[in-house]
């Protein structure tokens, strides 16, 4: 997120293209991903996906170049990760009266989504990036399955998508 350039969205076909980093490790320089793996094309097809890339169009509106970043300090730099958490994340999970987690609680969040839809294990691998099946298995099944029927059993529909949410932050935390 923190190395995403305008260029790297295709809205017209739905993906992200990823293939630069930027972290707390580089100091917020881009460079590099951290792995082969890394280097991927993520496909946003689902709903989520959608909205998302939705509302990333209609931010952009205001952008001038498809070389910049889509997230950038005032100075065009890349964000840092603890200034993102500190000031924009943080703020929110707790006004939502919801647990603090981390960045990472949005790969774990997206990792379950994909499994719940039933895409295979090697493809949310390859979606992730991970290098291996256990790396992506220590993010799979973090609410267990009968705890997400038991959540959805009874719930109104336009209140399931809310009650999932709290449950994959809670996983993530």
């Amino acid at each position: 997120m923190f190395a995403l350039k305008v260029d790297d969205i295709d809205f017209k076909v739905g993906t992200i293209r990823v293939d630069e980093s930027s972290d707390q490790r580089s100091a917020g320089k881009l460079g590099p991903c951290k792995n082969v793996t890394a280097y991927r094309t993520v496909g946003l097809h689902d709903e989520e996906g959608k909205k998302a890339l939705h509302v990333l169009k209609a931010y952009l509106k205001k952008s001038k170049s498809r070389t910049e970043l889509v997230f950038q300090s005032r100075n065009g730099t890349p964000l840092l990760e603890t200034n993102v958490l500190k000031d924009g994340l943080y703020p929110e999970l707790k006004a939502l009266s919801l647990p603090k987690a981390g960045m990472h609680a949005f790969r774990h969040g997206c990792n379950r989504r994909w499994e719940l839809c039933g895409l295979s294990p090697a493809v949310i691998r390859q979606q992730m990036g991970h290098s291996s099946a256990t790396m992506t298995a220590r993010y799979t099944g973090q609410i267990p399955l009968e705890q997400v029927r038991a959540a959805y059993s009874g719930v109104p529909k336009k209140s399931k998508k809310a009650e999932l949410e709290i449950l994959e932050t809670e996983a993530a935390a």
